[in-house]
């Protein structure tokens, strides 16, 4: 399970989901029992995860990102520059927990590392490195902290029991015939039952829904329609299944496809080893406050001017480190 960024895929923290990146500041007086830090990271470090995520989302979205305002008034600008500094702040306070539980990276580690960082950096351009104010050891700096935040998390949850079983996992593959009338789909269940029933013809010309072949995941959908769809056997047709005010009739081609059904169980022990680290570092946190300085990121602004194109940390960083 990889420590991430953001809140689409790569950038959504999956370690701590979206209520941590969706918190933002909340802008409370420290008590005098916290710890005051300068910064998670100096500006220099930070300024790579934020030419990074901000060359991400223009190219998914072109520059016109630039400049939106959010529902509640906030800037997209802004609330990248928030994720980002969110995301520093909890890799710092990991690495604080990792040194607290004898967790470090070994020499042969930093060593990887350190290739790592050097094949990032002389891949930059010099408008990037102008952009970040970064050297090599900057980039080294901020590897070796999410190589061991990623540490951290695998450590911390090694000994849980998270098992996914192939039940909780199944997935059955079906073709599916949609339809927004109760007496219709009588009729078109009529028609596929009966002698010589062509169930993907009369899907084609009856269905709401161009798409006839689908995947349905043990807990994907609701109980009326996977209690249905889990009881056929290959080759078997269900009766009509209402939901969400569609009729819906199910043909069975593959009541166990072992390849999705794999695909499906790795997702779900990385979403219960995603949500028992949350737990555990939620605890951390509450018995070590730490208030980290803020002032930098009054100083780092976005826009579409900006002369950087950099987009591949992270996935330098899989290349090195896949799982």
């Amino acid at each position: 399970m990889k420590f991430k960024l953001g809140a689409r895929g790569r950038i959504g923290l999956a370690v701590f989901a979206a209520a941590v990146l969706m918190a933002g500041c909340g802008g409370e007086l420290p008590i005098l029992s916290q710890i005051k830090e300068p910064q998670a990271f100096t500006k220099a470090e930070s300024m790579i995860l934020v030419a990074t995520e901000r060359n991400c989302y223009e190219q998914l979205y072109t520059d016109q990102i630039w400049g939106t305002v959010l529902p509640g008034g906030q800037t997209f600008e802004d609330y990248l520059l928030d994720q980002v500094k969110d995301f520093l702040q909890d890799m710092r306070q990991i690495n604080n927990m990792a040194q607290e539980n004898g967790i470090v990276i070994d020499s042969a580690e930093k060593e990887e590392l350190r290739r790592l960082s050097e094949e990032y950096y002389n891949g930059l351009t010099a408008d990037d490195i102008a952009y970040m104010g970064i050297g090599e050891e900057d980039v080294r700096t901020v590897y070796e902290a999410y190589f061991l935040a990623n540490e951290t998390v695998q450590t911390m949850t090694e000994s849980l029991n998270l098992e996914v079983s192939d039940s909780e996992a199944k997935v059955v593959d079906l073709q599916r015939i949609t339809l927004s009338d109760s007496e219709t789909a009588q009729e078109v269940l009529s028609l596929v039952t009966g002698e010589n029933g062509d169930f993907e013809g009369t899907a084609k010309e009856y269905s709401e829904d161009s798409v006839i072949d689908i995947q349905i995941g043990r807990g994907e959908k609701s109980q009326s329609v996977e209690d249905t769809v889990f009881a056929l056997t290959v080759g078997q047709i269900s009766p009509v299944v209402e939901d969400g005010g569609k009729y819906y009739i199910f043909k069975c081609v593959n009541d166990y496809n072992q390849e999705a059904t794999q695909a499906r169980k790795e997702i779900i022990y990385q979403q219960r080893k995603e949500d028992a680290f949350y737990q555990i570092y939620e605890e951390y946190k509450a018995a070590n406050p730490v208030v980290f300085d803020d002032s930098i990121w009054q100083e780092i602004a976005i826009s579409k001017d900006d002369k950087t194109t950099t987009t591949n940390f992270f996935q330098l960083y899989q290349e090195y480190f896949p799982e």
